[in-house]
């Protein structure tokens, strides 16, 4: 319960006793991945500075338990994220323009506008909508898996949640029930320090959140969460147990949110610096490349390469989506009601005569 599953070591090397030996392609695909989330952030919280989206939670730092984690699925299974895992979404194959269009809340939002900022969903990718109340993903995510045991499906439901989350009844809840029913759900637990300015230390007295599982009746690990085939080894066994018919484990993601809580949060008011700098060191990204450099040959090259193509797909996108106009009006009384009642009606009608004038 206190160990730390960690597969690459400072230099790049691998244990070869816990290497999942991806293949070159997957795992460039797994750095894109953490990469394309790296630069949105950027941009995002840039584009957020210029009044061009309304809010933004980056996942600086955690790149690597959101990608090496979802990288660990298969393409019918479920995602139930937190509110930092567009990477997670993008590698399920959300168009990028789409998901620029659900952070503007323009006319091509699927969900026209109505979500909260930065509330993005992905139907065809299985990809739950996300929502801001601390923890109340995690019932909703061993609901769908109970109702995949009761079918007869063998897919599996992976939930992102932070440790601030552990701290909610919606936690105990949902535990309790996939510990009891074997429910084949995968707790991710990005553990980054902070439940936005309160430490781990001031939330609990358990020497690790993993071990939390254990009073469910289910196994619960800690893996480093600046490591992203740590990860991906971790969720995939997890995954694998869970599709048997082994029931849930809790995966503790040892992490670092390295940037703010979201476009809202000022970080220099509750932290050290210092403290900050230390873990910068462990930043995913760089972990991850001297994995790449040692293994498959990455170079300076390459890294240019991606990052200019990255940053031009998101310039496109972004381009492209603030082209798109506002939702219609006559939205506003859509997708509610199979037969609108009569007091929607007269509104409708009402705005139907403000608009003609």
């Amino acid at each position: 319960m206190t160990d730390l599953l960690r597969v690459i070591h400072d230099d790049g090397s691998t244990d070869p006793a816990l290497d999942p030996r991806l293949p070159e392609a997957d795992a460039v695909r797994l750095y894109r991945g953490m990469m394309l989330e790296r630069v949105l952030d950027d941009r995002m919280l840039a584009l957020q500075r210029q009044g061009r989206i309304g809010f933004y939670g980056p996942a600086v730092g955690q790149e690597a338990a959101i990608v090496g984690a979802a990288m660990a699925l298969d393409p019918d299974d479920w995602i139930v994220p937190q509110y930092r895992e567009p990477g997670a979404a993008l590698l399920r194959g959300m168009p990028l323009r789409e998901l620029l269009c659900q952070l503007m809340g323009n006319a091509e939002d699927p969900v026209k506008g109505r979500q909260m900022p930065c509330h993005y969903v992905y139907r065809k990718g299985n990809y739950l909508s996300i929502s801001s109340p601390v923890g109340t993903q995690l019932p909703h995510a061993v609901g769908i898996g109970w109702g995949m045991r009761i079918r007869g499906d063998r897919s599996v439901v992976l939930v992102y949640f932070g440790d601030g989350a552990t701290s909610t009844a919606d936690f105990h809840v949902a535990m309790n029930f996939a510990g009891v029913f074997k429910v084949p759900c995968v707790f991710l637990c990005n553990n980054n320090q902070w439940a936005i300015s309160l430490p781990v230390a001031r939330q609990t007295a358990s020497e690790t959140l993993a071990m939390k599982a254990q009073a469910y009746g289910f196994d619960g690990l800690r893996v480093d969460g600046m490591d992203g085939l740590a990860v991906y080894r971790a969720t995939r066994d997890a995954v694998d147990r869970a599709r048997s018919g082994h029931g849930p484990t809790m995966v503790e993601a040892l992490t670092y949110r390295l940037g703010p809580h979201s476009s809202s949060d000022d970080p220099s008011r509750y932290r050290d610096e210092t403290e900050v700098s230390a873990w910068r060191e462990r930043d995913p990204l760089l972990v991850f490349r001297r994995y790449l450099e040692r293994s498959f040959r990455w170079d300076d090259r390459k890294e240019a390469a991606l990052e200019k193509e990255l940053g031009d797909e998101i310039t496109r996108a972004v381009a492209d989506a603030e082209r798109v106009r506002p939702p219609a009006l006559d939205t506003l009384f859509s997708d509610v009601y199979a037969d609108i009642p009569w007091n929607l009606r007269e509104q409708a009608t009402q705005l139907d005569a403000i608009l003609g004038r």
